[in-house]
């Protein structure tokens, strides 16, 4: 892999189903776990093998029809998981397990009631044990977030002895601020002992919507690996979404970072999820929301209308959108209106635009939005005709 390569683990079968509501079946998962290949992510995370008998069954068949890209089962530092996340994996290319524990005082104390020195031990004997069964182990130290920097590389320095080739450094909680989260990776990279023999993975929750800085900030200090899923669904508010950090590196090239991810294909996996899942996202969230796109203001219309790049980062294009869309209402200008009004026909001229403007006005000032068909009964009241070809 190029170190300026960001590999895309997407977790939208495991993290991303774990949401009230959210459940899928095998034939479901398949689909979404086929377009995932597609659309080029590297490591696909099937699901918690153990949990249940359904998925176990979902990670069996989808280890069978993924062609490229590495299929990755959940498990905790027990063997009986371990094992049954290496017999679900057994058709995979290239599988991966990904096992781990908790790491912070919080998880010690409370969770498992040990001490330091034990985690430790258990960490490294699943780690060990993993790598009986694949060669690809990805270890997970859960809230490394508030995890003490010198134990977490304590931890980490351990399971690369014991084997582990990915080192997935979890904001579970989404505590973390973008600097304290960099620095964290910083001081990893620069304190463990081989950490440069291994990938070091971001996994972070969006709890106070900071998912994707952290993520970004994680790999601008040096992880290569971004743990995302579509559309940022995931438990409580969410993980990292891919669109978000795929789309920044891309609109970054002075990162001098990329990923193997088709982005004009981004829409439509994002339709495909939020249909599967039943779980629709807000018309303004970045890169696929249904405003991502959409311009209401006169100015902006104007601007968009006359050059996109005034105020459009991203070519919609190249996110599988067909086009940006100037919607028309009482705070669109003359501009946005003579634009519409050509798509459906009719070519205005300046008279007409001034005769009609003010009548278009009073009507969108009692309407949210002018659409189409309100536009041919204003053209009709005014006696205007075709004039041209909708474009």
């Amino acid at each position: 892999m190029s170190i300026n390569n960001v590999q895309i683990f997407d977790t939208t079968l495991r993290d991303g189903e774990q949401v009230p509501g959210c459940k899928l079946n095998t034939e479901q998962k398949l689909i979404i776990a086929n377009r995932l290949d597609i659309l080029g992510v590297d490591v696909i995370e099937a699901g918690f093998p153990v949990s249940s008998p359904g998925d176990y069954n979902s990670v069996l068949e989808i280890s069978k029809i993924i062609k490229n890209a590495t299929v990755c089962a959940l498990t905790r530092a027990n063997q009986k998981d371990i094992e049954v996340a290496a017999a679900a994996l057994k058709y995979a290319k290239r599988p991966r397990i990904h096992t781990g524990i908790g790491t912070s005082d919080s998880h010690i104390i409370y969770k498992f009631n040990s001490t330091q020195d034990k985690i430790i031990e258990r960490a490294i004997e699943a780690v060990a044990y993993a790598k009986k069964f694949v060669e690809d182990v990805e270890f997970y130290a859960e809230d490394a977030g508030r995890t003490s920097n010198e134990f977490l590389a304590k931890v980490c320095e351990q399971v690369i002895k014991a084997g582990a080739t990915v080192l997935n450094i979890p904001d579970t909680t989404g505590y973390c601020l973008p600097d304290e989260y960099g620095a964290k990776i910083k001081f990893l990279k620069e304190n463990v002992k081989g950490i440069h023999n291994v990938i070091i993975s971001c996994h972070c929750h969006n709890d106070l919507g900071l998912a994707t800085a952290n993520a970004i900030a994680g790999v601008q200090n040096g992880a290569r690996q971004i743990e995302c899923t579509i559309n940022g669904i995931g438990e409580r508010a969410g993980n990292t979404a891919l669109e978000e950090v795929v789309m920044i590196l891309k609109q970054h090239p002075y990162l001098n970072l990329d990923t193997n991810i088709n982005t004009r294909l981004l829409y439509e996996t994002s339709q495909l999820v939020q249909q599967s899942m039943g779980m629709i996202v807000q018309p303004n969230k970045a890169i696929i929301g249904e405003n991502a796109f959409a311009h209401s203001s006169g100015i902006h219309q104007d601007g968009v209308i006359k050059n996109r790049e005034t105020y459009e980062i991203i070519n919609p294009a190249d996110v599988g959108v067909n086009e940006s869309s100037i919607i028309l209402t009482a705070r669109s200008g003359r501009a946005a209106l003579a634009y519409r009004a050509k798509n459906v026909g009719y070519d205005l001229t300046k008279i007409e635009l001034d005769d009609i403007y003010p009548q278009f006005l009073q009507f969108a000032d009692h309407h949210k939005e002018v659409n189409d068909n309100d536009l041919h009964h204003l053209m009709e009241l005014n006696h205007i005709h075709k004039t041209s070809i909708a474009i």
